[in-house]
């Protein structure tokens, strides 16, 4: 089994295209992505980027995505020294490099800068390396 952090912006992507995450991958993120991913939501129905509708039905998949949110401790006190060592201005990308580092495999992310920025300090993965992608396949043949 294959441990992914994924970001709120991945975690959107996939609410968006209700992808498949393949049986054979863990999801794991910091807790504050149920925050960022609400307020995310909140302001795109607030700007008319997104119906209420919609934000509401990409917050039900992510809540029925099978993935373990942490918080603990030691997270943070890696994150600290992760947010230190890039010279971030806060601690919340550091939050997902640092369960990275304890606890994942990889870390996924739709900015490429970041992804730029922290390869090496972990590995960095694609989104395709989490689909499913006979699923993924599948549905893209019966839309067309």
């Amino acid at each position: 089994m294959t441990r992914y952090v994924i970001g709120p912006d991945v975690a959107l992507y996939l609410a968006e295209q209700e992808a498949v995450v393949a049986a054979r991958h863990q999801l794991l993120a910091p807790t504050l992505l149920r925050s960022q991913v609400l307020s995310l939501l909140y302001v795109g129905v607030r700007r008319a980027d997104i119906s209420r509708k919609d934000a509401e039905r990409r917050l039900d998949y992510l809540r029925g995505l099978r993935m373990r949110l942490l918080g603990d401790r030691a997270l943070q006190q890696r994150a600290w020294k992760v947010a230190d060592q890039f010279e971030w201005p806060d601690t919340y990308v550091a939050e997902y490099i640092a369960l990275t580092q304890l606890q994942a495999d990889a870390f996924i992310t739709l900015d490429t800068q970041l992804a730029r920025t922290v390869d090496g300090a972990v590995k960095v993965a694609t989104i395709d390396d989490l689909l499913d992608r006979r699923r993924r396949s599948a549905s893209v043949r019966a839309t067309t």
